[in-house]
């Protein structure tokens, strides 16, 4: 069997979602046999060249350069998937996006001049055609194996859509919400976290961005009617997923009554 070729890039990130591919360990032995490694610098010196069957990418554009970049290894990659917040909605760096960014720069740097960045930080859906997203800051191991297995068998590779809620009944955790009335973000999280959080005493706080077909003002109703505040909830959403599609809507929407 001809091994696929696999490319792993990185944009504007931490590096944890490659660093969980990494962690695979004993099971990334494994998938060596049949998967060739061409490009992965986080693993490796070795550049291979394009094309490959499968691309993955973390991170966000933040610059013209990743731009043009990120175009490049879409014309050279048969499968592309996003792997992480960064790469799916733009990160925790989004936040810029509601601020000026050239006064970040010139508070920051000592030789502003000399840095070249984009006003936003943007989700590689935003710049090129993405085949498969896998979420989670970081992402789930166990995920990214089952996905890598699947493209290997030239499947189609499945992750959850439902929400963390679900996960909170399979554990047994009881609702924080319910019982205590936190601002908890699960109701309109995709699993795929196994409910760490509220496992733990803690709210979840949207690190899978939003499940399908979330309720965001509803959920932004029920906590409201409590003890949560509205600047609570915006600073809620506007986390590393805050400029996912349906939370960006409500913490502008929720910005705008306050204001």
């Amino acid at each position: 069997m001809t091994k696929k070729r696999l490319g792993v890039f990185k944009f504007a990130s931490c590096d944890g979602c490659q660093l969980s591919l990494l962690s695979c360990e004993d099971e990334l032995i494994e998938l060596a046999g049949k998967i060739e490694i061409a490009h992965f610098l986080e693993a490796s010196s070795h550049v291979g060249p394009g094309p490959f069957d499968v691309a993955l990418i973390e991170g966000s554009i933040t610059t013209a350069a990743d731009a043009k970049r990120i175009r490049d290894i879409r014309s050279q990659s048969k499968t592309l998937i996003t792997i992480g917040a960064c790469a799916t909605a733009g990160g925790i760096q989004a936040l810029r996006n509601w601020a000026d960014h050239e006064e970040f720069i010139a508070s920051v740097y000592a030789h502003p001049e000399y840095i070249e960045t984009l006003a936003t930080s943007t989700a590689i859906a935003d710049h090129v055609a993405v085949d498969f997203e896998l979420r989670g800051c970081p992402i789930d191991r166990h995920q990214l194996l089952e996905i890598l297995a699947a493209l290997i068998a030239d499947c189609h590779p499945r992750t959850p859509r439902h929400s963390v809620c679900l996960e909170c009944k399979r554990r047994g955790t009881v609702c924080l919400v319910v019982t205590r009335g936190l601002p908890c973000l699960g109701p309109i999280t995709q699993a795929g976290c196994g409910a760490i959080c509220p496992a733990y005493d803690r709210p979840c706080y949207g690190c899978f961005g939003p499940a399908a077909q979330a309720n965001c003002p509803a959920l932004s109703q029920h906590h409201l009617s409590g003890e949560t505040t509205a600047t609570q909830m915006i600073h809620a959403l506007r986390n590393m997923n805050a400029a996912a599609n349906v939370f960006q809507i409500e913490s502008d929407r929720l910005e705008g009554n306050v204001g």
